[in-house]
């Protein structure tokens, strides 16, 4: 079968893969409907992101079919595919975050992901999408990395937000942070991602530096920063604007290491949290805001194209993401 691959940074190919001939006990074979390219794609097209090795097989934002009946699911059900795989027996799984599991895989990170026509999955990394359509399905997990951070602010109604990196992510975080009832401001380099954001979405309180941003709270700063940048240096910038008693969120993953001022850290009592992937309330989270159009899914589908096309223009859309949110490959 034909499979999207990443045989090294700078370099995609469709490649044949072996047909999947016998699934694990426990696991379901699913036809793959469509699949989102997002940040960590291209950080890996670009040979960026710190746990992968090539060639690898990419897509982790995944809708199916189910193939076969089975005790749980009818042929032709309609799933949102969990794509991190967890150990079950670590301390973190056993604390249910399997989302940190200490052994995880994430499809089209760790192992190969679902840009193949067929791909097995554990049962319990599948989830009903009634409801949905397969496009909207496939969008649901970089949404819910956005909705797991949110829930890991604790942010509460009324207060104030900073989302710094308006790429997917970043919208995905400020969308569910505005949902919550916080007042959302973007900051971002880009003036077209912002207008984009504005646009789309609502969002026209943007800036394009930490400074500005700091001066439109009157020098107070913001309850609870999100960072999305996927820049270590835009992650340091962003320590001055988080308030006293406030809240900064790492949801980007970089490769290096962060340093920031540890007097004006306790002074503020500021809390630094990392939040990473996203669990399954995350995701039901998601797919009950499109089932009760609380998010639009069309404004998030930059485009739709085949995995031929994507052989061509992978380069170009890694090259320029200003305008871009999600372009989903239809399989």
């Amino acid at each position: 079968m034909r499979a999207g691959v990443v045989v090294e940074p700078g370099t995609f190919a469709v490649q044949d893969r072996p047909v999947i001939t016998e699934v694990p006990d426990g696991w379901v074979l699913i036809d793959i409907c469509a699949v989102g390219l997002c940040g960590t794609d291209y950080h890996i097209f670009e040979g960026k992101h710190p746990f992968l090795a090539y060639p690898r097989v990419i897509g982790h934002e995944l809708s199916g079919r189910v193939l076969e009946d089975n005790d749980n699911w009818s042929a032709g059900d309609l799933v949102v595919v969990n794509p991190y795989l967890s150990c079950g027996d670590c301390r973190a799984c056993k604390r249910g975050k399997p989302n940190c599991c200490s052994k995880i895989e994430v499809l089209g990170v760790h192992r190969d992901g679902g840009l193949v026509p067929q791909l097995a999955v554990p049962a319990e990394n599948l989830y009903p999408a009634d409801g949905l359509t397969s496009l909207q399905a496939a969008m649901v997990e970089f949404l819910a990395i956005g909705a797991h951070a949110v829930r890991r602010s604790e942010l509460m109604k009324g207060d104030t937000v900073l989302m710094t990196g308006v790429g997917p992510i970043g919208i995905g975080a400020a969308l569910f942070a505005r949902l919550k009832g916080a007042h959302v401001t973007l900051l971002d380099l880009s003036k077209e991602r912002l207008a984009m954001a504005a646009d789309k979405f609502g969002f026209d309180n943007g800036h394009t530096s930490v400074d500005a941003a700091i001066k439109a709270t009157d020098g107070e700063g913001y309850d609870v920063l999100f960072d999305a940048t996927g820049h270590g240096g835009a992650i340091e910038a962003g320590f001055p604007a988080v308030a006293h008693g406030g809240s900064y969120v790492l949801v980007s993953v970089v490769k290096d290491d962060i340093t920031f001022n540890d007097p004006e850290f306790h002074k503020r009592e500021m809390r630094l949290i990392g939040s990473r992937n996203a669990l399954k309330a995350d995701f039901d989270w998601v797919m009950s805001a499109f089932r009760d159009n609380l998010i639009d899914a069309d404004a998030l589908c930059s485009s739709v194209i085949s995995l031929d096309d994507l052989t061509i223009t992978f380069g170009e859309l890694a090259a320029d993401r200003a305008g871009l949110i999600l372009s989903l490959i239809h399989i």
